[in-house]
């Protein structure tokens, strides 16, 4: 039996599996609902490699998930005892048939749910992203770990005090009210475009784990958009950003994992019809007249889809630059601003207002620096390029570094 099919499965029936039971019978269940895929999974592989695969896999995860889930209720007595009596105290009628099913229509909303309860303000920001990874995305402990470059017991012991903030804080898996939604939407967006980064800027040198995270990113941003109230202009601004983005990844690194940079990039590598979906996307948000840095990135990432080294296009760009900073200042969306301004106006005027940043501990600075000295001063241009060198985290990019300054 494919060890890889078996571990996409997984990866996308964890998170509805999990989804639907909460849903269910709470997010305080919510470590339960994992115990129980698991065990599903596990009975799967055992079950599978001796009788082979069932005709439908999927229907089969679905079946024993349901009876395991039931089962474990019952023989507890936690339904009877603890979920009936909630119901007739708060006069809550549901039928469980229908709301513990694996329906497309149920999943998808017990899904969409469990991201706007995983975005509470009640959990901090990093710990979202960790049970976002795991909860929504179906990512393992040692993947997480990876991609933040920590070990599975700090994760485990993040993932557990996060899933203890949703019981203590009695977090609720359910929509908030139409206001609450537009208020914690911010967050729910702002949760997807970090996942993504982690992605597409990932300090991890695991190529498979930087593509899933984005692709997982674009899934969630396009299941809020599948929601009437969430599908708003900057939802739309976000999934073109990521659109946009995502359509260069092949490009970005060679076959053996070498960092290409964009000038070096094959064009015909990238993808189109992700190209084409940004654009939709981005005509989707233009309706209405908020204008988020969501809106700013997408038309800057819209550009770079462009491969035209031309005085026109990097004029756009940093003009879109120059307002991302008024809408969303950063330091990285300043160090990019600088590279757009020499490519419009030259490395000289670049530099003059480079050297107003300052950014010390930024391997990005200085490798910035690096380039806009590369045609003025040789010997500025390697000692910048060799600090960051000595900042850079990851072995790729100090190797990228590497090659800059031997080619002075």
């Amino acid at each position: 039996m494919d060890s890889n099919f078996l571990k996409q499965l997984f990866q996308q029936e964890f998170t509805k599996i999990v989804a639907v039971i909460s849903k269910g019978f709470g997010l305080q269940h919510i470590e339960i609902a994992e115990d129980i895929v698991s065990e599903t999974f596990l009975l799967a592989t055992e079950s599978w490699q001796a009788k082979g695969l069932p005709a439908n896999p999927t229907a089969w995860l679905y079946t024993v998930a349901k009876q395991k889930t039931l089962s474990h209720f019952r023989r507890n007595k936690i339904f009877d005892d603890k979920v009936v009596p909630e119901i007739h105290q708060n006069q809550i009628a549901v039928d469980y048939t229908d709301e513990f099913s694996f329906t497309q229509e149920n999943i998808k909303d017990s899904q969409l749910k469990m991201l706007f309860a995983i975005c509470t303000p009640a959990i901090a920001s990093e710990a979202q992203i960790g049970l976002a990874l795991r909860i929504l995305c179906g990512f393992g402990i040692e993947e997480i770990a990876e991609a933040f470059l920590s070990n599975k017991e700090t994760i485990n012991k993040r993932l557990f005090r996060a899933k203890e903030k949703l019981r203590t804080e009695k977090i609720q898996l359910e929509l908030p009210s139409e206001q609450e939604i537009i208020q914690r939407l911010d967050n729910v967006l702002h949760i997807i475009y970090l996942l993504f980064n982690e992605g597409y800027y990932s300090k991890t040198q695991n190529q498979i784990l930087r593509k899933d995270l984005c692709i997982e990113a674009l899934r969630l941003a396009l299941m809020l958009a599948a929601y009437e109230k969430t599908n708003v202009p900057k939802t739309n601004a976000l999934i073109a950003l990521i659109c946009f983005h995502s359509s260069r990844f092949d490009a970005r690194h060679s076959n053996d994992g070498e960092f290409i940079l964009y000038e070096q990039q094959n064009e015909k590598l990238w993808n189109q019809a992700l190209i084409n979906q940004g654009i939709y996307f981005l005509n989707q948000s233009a309706i209405g007249d908020q204008l988020t840095s969501y809106h700013i990135e997408a038309k800057i990432a819209q550009w770079h889809c462009a491969k035209a080294d031309t005085v026109e296009k990097w004029s756009e760009i940093l003009q879109l630059y120059d307002r991302l900073l008024l809408v969303n200042y950063s330091p990285s969306a300043a160090l990019n601003r600088l590279f757009a301004l020499s490519k419009a106006k030259g490395a000289k005027t670049a530099l003059a207002e480079a050297k107003k940043l300052n950014l010390a501990d930024s391997h990005f600075y200085f490798a910035l620096l690096g380039e806009l000295y590369k045609d003025i001063d040789r010997q500025k241009a390697i000692a910048n390029f060799q600090r960051a060198q000595a900042l850079a985290k990851n072995s790729l990019e100090q190797e990228t570094i590497q090659r800059k300054i031997a080619m002075l």
